[in-house]
Formats: C-alpha cells, structure tokens, sequence
C-alpha cells in the first residue's frame, strides 16, 4: 500500500506540473493536457495501471501493450487537420513559388564559378519573357565552405516554374552556363518553397548587409504549431528590419523551415538577437517551439556583386 502511495503522489505531481520532463528533454502531450484528479489517480494505481481509467486510456492485458502505452507518454501528439499546411501558412492573395538551391563548388574554381553566375543570372532575373526573378545570391561565409546559394521566386507558382524550365531548355546561353557550372560542383541539391503569410516578402535591398540563413528540421506533423507560435513571434524582430523572409518547403528536404535574416555586420547580429529578450513573450516562444526541431543548422552569407540583396 505505501508503494501505491508513492506511486499515486508522483503521478499527480507530474500530471500538474511537468509538461516537459526536465530528465529527457521530452514534451509529454497527456501530461500537458490531462488534468487528473486524485480519485482518478488512486483508482488507475489501485488497479496496476499507470495512468487514468478510461475513457483516458484502457489497459493491456500483455507486455507489449503496456509498453506501447508507456511509450507514447513521451511521443509528441499531431493534432488531425482538415487541410493541408501549405494551404493554412502560405499566402493566399499571391501564388509564389520558391526555389533555393545549394551549389557546393570546388575551392579552385570559386571565383570562376562567382563570375560565370554574374555574368548569366542577372540576364534571366531580367528578361520579362521568363516569369521568374532572382531574390538573391550569395557566397557563404561561415557554416558550408565553398558554396553558394541562390533563391528564385516564380510568380504564378508550378505553372511558372514549368514555363521557365521549357523556355530555358531552348535558350543557348543558358545550357552553355549550365555545363560550364558542372565541371565547377563538386555537388549541388534544392528545394521548392512556399513562403509564410505573416513573413515579409524579401524585396530588393541596399547594402552592404550580412545575411543569415537559418533552416529548421522540424518533426513531421509540427509546421502548423511552428507558424502558430512564429506568427507571434515575427513582430519581436523587426526592430532593425532584420527580417528578410521565411519559407518552408514543399519538395525536396520536407518538414524545412528557412528563416532568412540581413543584419549590417557580425557585432549587430549579436546585439540584435540579445535584445529580443527583452521582449515580454519571445521566451514563451523559444521555450515551445524548440521541442519542434529535430535539427537545426545557420549559415553567415555574403552577397554576389550582382545579388538584388545586398
């Protein structure tokens, strides 16, 4: 009886007050959400199950059901939807398509590899016959050495994504840059995005400027809750207009969060980023939304000379 004792005090314990479980890291959405009285408690112990008589939870009468139960104590809950994310977060008065591409460059060949996209993208990003616009370009300077990263925007989405890959396909220059740039790569990878509907749009910018681009691995089934808390959370850093755009992806790396920020210098970057503290509500965010993330990873870029973010 004194074991059930100890047994029934913890459990309400931690049904009260321990949504995230210091000792693992863990979110635990049943003890986040279900409030348990102490009958409730004394009974499910009174009768060897760990947990709340039903409709809570029904016990297994073998070992392994008992385990699959323990276990998903500690498996984050996917609220159901009725719709997809990419229909609840992106915006909807425009159809933009993003594509970000990650081009690793052999170290020799990076200023040839600098002056061959000089000299081609800017004649696409310009040409009205093409529906698409160069957003940015850049050098990376901390993080992946050796690469450069470009981002298209399509205005009219797949439909002008496919009618720029067809007209490309028959546009000399372009194919000539194309197998001129792949003896330069030692690889190359990208993805297709969709922009947040409570993020700015990147426009074109004076520099010079920084930029760092921070991409989250989020769990599956965690994009709606990140743009939930985010949506709240864009207004703390706009202070200095640090925020150039954020996407997230549709084809490629699935689950990606891309946050794209511009900062005046490395010193500027840091100020900015501990002054946000100081905002009454940004630790609330960062406390439940880094349980979303499976990875992380940011990159300090420098913009090309011909890059419309400077």
């Amino acid at each position: 009886m004194q074991n059930y004792f100890l047994i029934f005090i913890l459990l309400w314990i931690l049904s009260w007050c321990c949504p995230l479980l210091p000792s693992t890291g863990s979110y635990c959405p049943l003890l986040a959400e279900v409030r348990l009285t102490p009958s409730q408690l004394f009974l499910a112990v009174e009768n060897g199950v760990w947990g709340p008589s039903p409709p809570y939870f029904s016990a297994s009468s073998n070992r392994n059901g008992e385990d699959s139960w323990f276990k998903s104590l500690f498996v984050r809950k996917v609220d159901p939807r009725k719709d997809a994310h990419s229909h609840l977060l992106a915006k909807k008065e425009e159809s933009n398509l993003y594509k970000i591409q990650f081009h690793n460059v052999k170290p020799e060949c990076l200023d040839a590899y600098n002056k061959l996209c000089e000299d081609v993208l800017p004649s696409i990003h310009t040409n009205e016959y093409y529906p698409c616009e160069l957003v940015g370009t850049w050098n990376t300077w901390y993080g992946e050495q050796d690469q450069a990263v470009h981002l298209w925007r399509y205005r009219g989405g797949y439909p002008a994504l496919t009618e720029v890959m067809n007209k490309l396909k028959n546009n000399k220059e372009f194919l000539e840059y194309r197998k001129e740039r792949g003896r330069m790569l030692l690889s190359r990878r990208n993805q297709l995005l969709l922009e947040f509907s409570f993020w700015n749009e990147p426009v074109p910018r004076e520099g010079p400027n920084i930029y760092e681009l921070r991409s989250y691995q989020l769990r599956p089934g965690t994009m709606i809750e990140w743009g939930n808390y985010w949506a709240r959370a864009i207004s703390y850093r706009q202070q200095n207009r640090e925020a150039v755009g954020g996407f997230f992806s549709q084809i490629g790396h699935l689950y990606m969060v891309h946050h794209l920020w511009a900062y005046k210098n490395l010193q500027l970057r840091e100020d900015t980023r501990n002054a946000v503290w100081q905002h009454e509500g940004w630790n609330e965010v960062v406390y439940y939304t880094v349980p979303l993330i499976q990875h992380m990873d940011s990159r300090i870029m420098i913009p090309m000379k011909t890059s419309p973010l400077q």
